[in-house]
């Protein structure tokens, strides 16, 4: 697809890909679960993508890939610049997810498009976003044990849930993004949670694109 290059387009797409989001139960059973993310080295992306069995949490593949950024840094666009090359990684990939887990968010965004979202219906994939950080809406303060929630409201919907995914560490906000709802969200994300904060296919991906930034000398 042709990305936008400036904050107009990106609008538009914006409001196009909204339309196409579904909200629903998963329709299979999940078998690889992928995880993605991206770190930035001068004027590109560096986006990784981690394939494990699920729910054994087995590492099976990784691929990445290196993209020149074409879009400025904006809140709440992050899918315009972080996008393409999360995109490419995820197609290098040999054995094709059944889930795509996101660093960001899903429908938890100004617009409900975050980049999990966003990638979610343009690879027609469920997708989860699973963010360290909340974007938007309110909520309370979830329970201090794992699998503790709350729910994220925003705009009087429920776009999510503050979850605990370890005893007494600060919780992930987990909004789902295509074809999954909420509940299957949180699900996925505790499964894929193990002895740290942020479920391990997320975390993998994070550490192999820091890993690869730092071989750039100039980064």
């Amino acid at each position: 697809m042709k990305w936008p290059k400036n904050i107009k387009d990106a609008k538009k797409l914006q409001y196009e890909i909204k339309r196409k989001i579904k909200i629903i139960p998963l329709k299979k059973k999940l078998v690889f679960v992928a995880g993605v993310d991206a770190a930035f080295a001068r004027d590109t992306v560096i986006a990784t993508a981690c394939v494990y069995k699920y729910p054994e949490l087995n590492l099976l593949e990784q691929a990445y890939s290196v993209t020149k950024i074409s879009f400025p840094y904006i809140p709440g666009f992050l899918s315009f610049r972080e996008g393409p090359a999360l995109i490419k990684a995820i197609s290098c990939l040999r054995i094709k997810p059944d889930l795509v887990m996101f660093d960001g968010q899903g429908i938890a965004h100004p617009s409900n498009t975050g980049i999990a979202a966003h990638l979610g219906v343009l690879l027609n994939i469920p997708a989860v976003g699973c963010a360290k950080s909340r974007l938007v809406g309110h909520h309370r303060e979830p329970g201090s044990k794992k699998g503790s929630l709350t729910y994220l409201k925003y705009r009087n919907e429920t776009v999510g849930a503050v979850l605990r995914t370890r005893d007494n560490v600060k919780p992930l906000f987990v909004s789902p993004g295509h074809l999954i709802d909420l509940e299957g969200a949180i699900d996925v994300v505790l499964t894929c949670t193990t002895r740290y904060r942020i479920p391990e296919p997320v975390r993998q991906a994070d550490y192999i694109a820091k890993k690869l930034k730092l071989l750039d000398p100039e980064a």
